[in-house]
């Protein structure tokens, strides 16, 4: 009998009386899926995937982590607010397991920061810049994500905060920070704010290349001024001289 005929027999082998071992299936390759509509909504993810990936490679070559620590750092903050927004809408497999290319391109965009990491020395000047990039576009992949859902449009603003905001949650923890979100800096309310806008002119029936250029742009700028004028909420505890 040729080995093609033992392996034809060979296929189902009944190991318990519920369970069988297919050999075909062992030996077929799952190809890897690249697959991807090329339009502004997948480039604008693709652009805050990016940016994220590289606010946690910063972050974590700041925090003086190894290779292996500046890899997962990177990844996590990359596909962090991606994931628990397809998880809560039961999307899954999520985004970055049913498309390989998220994987190439946040261990592309880590190993260019880590090649660069002296042209982009300021850390702390880069990491703010690309996680509010991350944060600008993620707001409204959210957004639009609820809308497509179907969901409320509360909801849906939810939902875009929690994209935009996750990713860097899920790093300055690993990174034993206190998370940006929760500090007195305006970054959700930029997040909420951009959401909003983007409602109302979906509303509107604004273009949707439109809505998208002009919600990214108003979170990310709102980020940067009230950053450089020092703008934050208010404190409700004592300073040190008051106690």
């Amino acid at each position: 009998m040729k080995i093609q005929e033992y392996l034809k027999v060979l296929s189902y082998i009944p190991i318990s009386k519920n369970f069988r071992v297919n050999f075909n299936l062992m030996r077929e390759k799952v190809p890897l899926q690249i697959k991807m509509e090329i339009n502004l909504f997948n480039i604008l993810e693709i652009l805050g995937t990016a940016a994220f990936a590289i606010s946690g490679a910063l972050s974590a070559m700041n925090r003086k982590l190894d290779v292996f620590g500046i890899f997962i750092i990177a990844f996590v903050t990359g596909i962090g607010g991606g994931t628990v927004r397809d998880i809560l809408i039961g999307s899954t497999p999520v985004t970055w397991m049913e498309n390989i290319i998220y994987i190439y391109l946040i261990g592309i965009v880590t190993i260019l920061a880590i090649i660069f990491r002296k042209k982009i020395n300021y850390l702390k000047t880069s990491l703010f810049l690309f996680d509010t990039i991350g944060l600008g576009i993620f707001t409204i992949i959210g957004v639009e994500t609820g809308i497509r859902n179907n969901l409320d449009p509360i909801i849906s603003i939810a939902l875009g905060v929690m994209t935009g905001t996750f990713g860097g949650v899920i790093r300055d923890i690993l990174c034993n920070e206190i998370p940006v979100i929760f500090r007195k800096e305006i970054y959700a309310t930029a997040c909420l704010i951009g959401g909003l806008v983007f409602i109302i002119l979906h509303e509107l029936g604004v273009e949707r290349e439109i809505i998208y250029i002009v919600t990214s742009l108003i979170v990310i700028s709102i980020r940067l001024v009230v950053v450089k004028f020092k703008i934050s909420l208010p404190s409700f505890y004592l300073s040190s001289e008051d106690k």
